[in-house]
C-alpha cells in the first residue's frame, strides 16, 4: 500500500499548508516532507505520522494541539476508515479492511519485480567476500560468509546496484610458501622418503590426500630436484588444486563469483609498485629506519604503518592497498568487503590508505563476520583445518543440505557469533525454520494444483473482488506482504540480508495460520477467486525472499507426519 502512504503524506502536507495560510499555524517554513510509517503496535493503526512533533518548536504549540488541527483539516484519502490522534501527537490512520485487498493486485502485477527498488541508482559496486586462503579446506566461517555475501549481492542487485562479486585469491606471500614446504614434505613421505614438516606449517590430514594426488600426477619426478624448487612447485600445485576445491565447495552452496582475482598476478604486474609511486607523488609516505611508512595518522589511524620493510619486502597492507586501488581503477565506485572478525584491526589502516590515495573514505565498507560453532546432542562439534576427527564444510552440506545451511547462516547478522544445533537442523519438522518456510510455499502450490484438478481456474484479477479479504488471517497476510518493498530498501541500505529470513518466517507463519482456519477452494465462487489470488501473492513473496536468500522454493515436499496433510490430500 505504498501508494496509500504517498497519498497520506501528500494529504498531510496539504492540510498543514492550508492551516498555515489560514493563520491557524504559525509556520514561517511549511514542511516539504511528511514522514509516514507503520506503527509498531497494530492497534495504533496502519500508518502513522510524527509531523506534528516536528512542527512543534517552529509553531510554538504542543505537538498534540498541532496533531488535532491537522487531523481536523485533512482531506482523508480513499480507503482510510479513521484518522486518530494518539500519544504525544501522532496522527494515525486506520484503513478500511476492504482496502487491503489492493496489496494482492500490487504484488501480482509486480511479479518477480515485487519489492525491487532503485536505492542503488546504478552504483557500480564491488562485493568481495569469502576470499579463503587456498592453503586448506574452507571452515564453517567461510561457509557462513559465503551465504551472507551471496545473499547481500542478490539483495543489492534487486535494489539497483550494478554489482560484481569478487573472490580474492591469496596465492602469494608467506602462507603460500608455507603450504609449499608442508606439501613437499608430505609428497616425500608418500614416496617413502624422510622429510620434516615445518613446525609452523600445515599439519592437516588433507595434505596427505593432496600428496597422494600429486604422486599420482607427477610420480617421483619432483623428488630429485632442488628443495627450493620443489617447495615452490608444490606451493603452486597445491594452491591451484585447493582453489578448484574451494570453487566446487562454494558451488555446492549455490555461490558463484564474477571475478577470481589473483594476488600473485597482481604483484607480478607491478601493481604494488604503482600504488606506492602514487602515494609518493601525493607525499603520503616517508622513509625511516630503513623502511617505507604510510602517513596513516594523517587520516585517523593511531600510528603510521610500514609498507616496505627494511629487507625490501612488502607488508600485507601494501598488497591490500594495491588491490583496492586496482578496484577503483576498474571503475568501481563502492567497495564492500566481508572479512573475518580477526581482521578488524586492519580496517583503519586500509581506510587511511584509501583516503591517502584521494578516494572518498566512505567508498569502502568493511563488514566483519564472526565464526560458527556447532553442537550435537548438547555437545560441541570440533572444527579445524588441522589433523584429527573434525567436522568439515562438506560434511555440513552433506548432512543438512545447502538450503538449510544457507538459511541458518542467514538467521543472524554476520557480526554476532552463531551456534547451530545439528540435531534441530536435520529434523524435518515445523520447528525447523527453513522447513517451515518451504512448507508454506509447497502448500500454496499444492492448493493451486488441487484447484486446477477441480477445474477451478483463476479469473482475471481485475474481475475479482479483492475487498472480500477481510478475515483477520487474511489481513495478517496482506499486512506482511505490504511490508516487503520497505524491507528490501531498508535491508539493502543497512547491508542486512539476514532480515529477510525473519520476514519469510513471519509470512510463512501467517500463511500456516490462514491455512488452519480457511479452505481456499471451498466456498462461494468470488471468495474462492479472491483467496486463490491471495495465496498466489503469498507464493510470489515467499519465492522472492527465498530466492534472495539463495534457498529453493519447492513445489512439493514430504509430509511432516500423518496429521499434517496438505489441503485436498487424504
Amino acid at each position: 500500500m505504498l501508494k496509500t502512504r504517498d497519498s497520506i503524506s501528500a494529504a498531510l502536507l496539504t492540510a498543514t499548508k492550508r492551516l498555515a495560510d489560514a493563520g491557524e499555524l504559525n509556520l514561517a517554513f511549511p514542511p516539504e516532507i511528511a514522514e509516514v510509517e507503520r506503527p509498531r503496535i497494530q492497534e495504533h493503526g496502519d500508518w502513522s505520522s510524527n509531523l506534528a512533533l516536528t512542527l512543534a518548536k517552529q509553531a510554538k504549540r504542543s505537538p498534540r494541539e498541532i496533531a488535532e488541527l491537522i487531523a481536523g483539516a485533512i482531506e482523508v484519502p480513499g480507503g482510510i476508515r479513521e484518522v486518530a490522534v494518539e500519544g504525544a501527537g501522532f496522527v494515525n490512520f486506520h484503513l478500511d479492511p476492504e482496502a487491503w485487498g489492493e496489496v494482492v493486485r500490487e504484488v501480482v502485477e509486480s511479479g518477480s519485480d515485487f519489492g525491487s527498488c532503485s536505492i542503488g541508482a546504478g552504483t557500480v559496486t564491488n562485493l568481495e567476500f569469502v576470499s579463503a586462503n587456498p592453503t586448506g579446506p574452507m571452515h564453517l566461517g567461510h561457509a557462513r560468509w559465503a551465504a551472507w555475501g551471496d545473499a547481500l549481492g542478490r539483495l543489492l542487485s534487486k535494489s539497483g546496484f550494478t554489482l560484481t562479486r569478487e573472490f580474492y585469491i591469496n596465492d602469494a606471500g608467506n602462507q603460500l610458501e608455507l603450504l609449499g614446504k608442508s606439501l613437499a614434505a608430505r609428497y616425500l613421505h608418500a614416496l617413502g622418503q624422510e622429510a620434516e614438516v615445518p613446525e609452523d606449517g600445515y599439519q592437516g590430514d588433507y595434505l596427505v590426500d593432496l600428496a597422494a594426488e600429486l604422486v599420482a600426477e607427477v610420480g617421483d619426478s619432483w623428488a630429485a630436484i632442488d628443495a627450493g624448487e620443489r617447495d615452490e612447485k608444490c606451493g603452486e600445485w597445491g594452491c591451484a588444486r585447493l582453489t578448484r576445491e574451494i570453487k566446487d565447495q562454494l558451488g555446492r552452496l549455490g555461490v558463484e563469483f564474477d571475478v577470481w582475482f589473483s594476488e600473485r598476478a597482481m604483484r607480478e604486474s607491478g601493481a604494488v609498485e604503482r600504488a606506492l609511486d602514487d602515494l609518493r607523488e601525493l607525499d603520503k609516505v616517508y622513509e625511516a629506519e630503513g623502511a617505507t611508512w604510510l602517513r596513516s595518522t594523517d587520516f585517523g589511524d593511531d600510528k603510521d604503518r610500514v609498507l616496505v620493510k627494511s629487507d625490501g619486502s612488502y607488508t600485507y597492507l601494501a598488497g591490500d592497498i594495491a588491490y583496492h586501488r586496482d578496484k577503483f581503477a576498474r571503475g568501481f565506485e563502492l567497495l564492500i568487503d566481508l572479512w573475518g572478525a580477526d581482521h578488524g584491526g586492519h580496517v583503519p589502516k586500509l581506510r587511511a590508505a584509501i583516503e591517502a590515495l584521494g578516494y572518498p573514505v566512505d567508498s569502502l565498507e568493511v563488514v566483519l563476520g564472526q565464526l560458527v560453532s556447532l553442537e550435537r546432542g548438547g555437545e560441541p562439534v570440533r572444527m579445524s583445518k588441522r589433523s584429527g576427527d573434525v567436522y568439515t564444510y562438506e560434511e555440513l552440506v552433506d548432512e543438512i543440505g545447502p538450503d538449510a545451511a544457507r538459511f541458518h547462516f542467514l538467521m543472524q547478522g554476520p557480526d554476532s557469533a552463531l551456534r547451530l544445533d545439528l540435531d534441530a537442523i536435520v529434523a524435518q519438522s515445523m520447528e525447523n525454520p527453513v522447513f517451515y518456510v518451504q512448507m508454506a510455499h509447497a502448500r500454496i502450490c499444492s492448493i493451486q494444483r488441487k484447484a486446477a484438478e477441480a477445474g477451478i481456474d483463476r479469473e482475471a484479477i481485475d474481475e475479482v473482488d479483492l475487498g472480500l479479504l477481510v478475515a483477520n488471517e487474511e489481513l495478517s497476510l496482506l499486512r506482511k506482504l505490504d511490508e516487503y518493498p520497505d524491507l528490501i530498501a531498508d535491508a539493502a541500505q543497512r547491508r542486512a540480508p539476514h532480515r529477510l529470513t525473519q520476514w519469510a518466517r513471519e509470512l510463512a507463519g501467517a500463511f500456516h495460520s490462514f491455512y488452519q482456519e480457511h479452505r481456499v477452494i471451498d466456498g462461494p465462487g468470488q471468495m474462492v477467486q479472491a483467496r486463490l489470488w491471495l495465496i498466489e501473492a503469498c507464493r510470489i513473496g515467499l519465492a522472492d525472499a527465498m530466492g534472495l536468500l539463495g534457498v529453493h522454493a519447492p513445489e512439493l515436499m514430504e509430509r511432516i507426519d500423518a496429521d499434517d496433510s496438505i489441503e485436498g490430500e487424504s
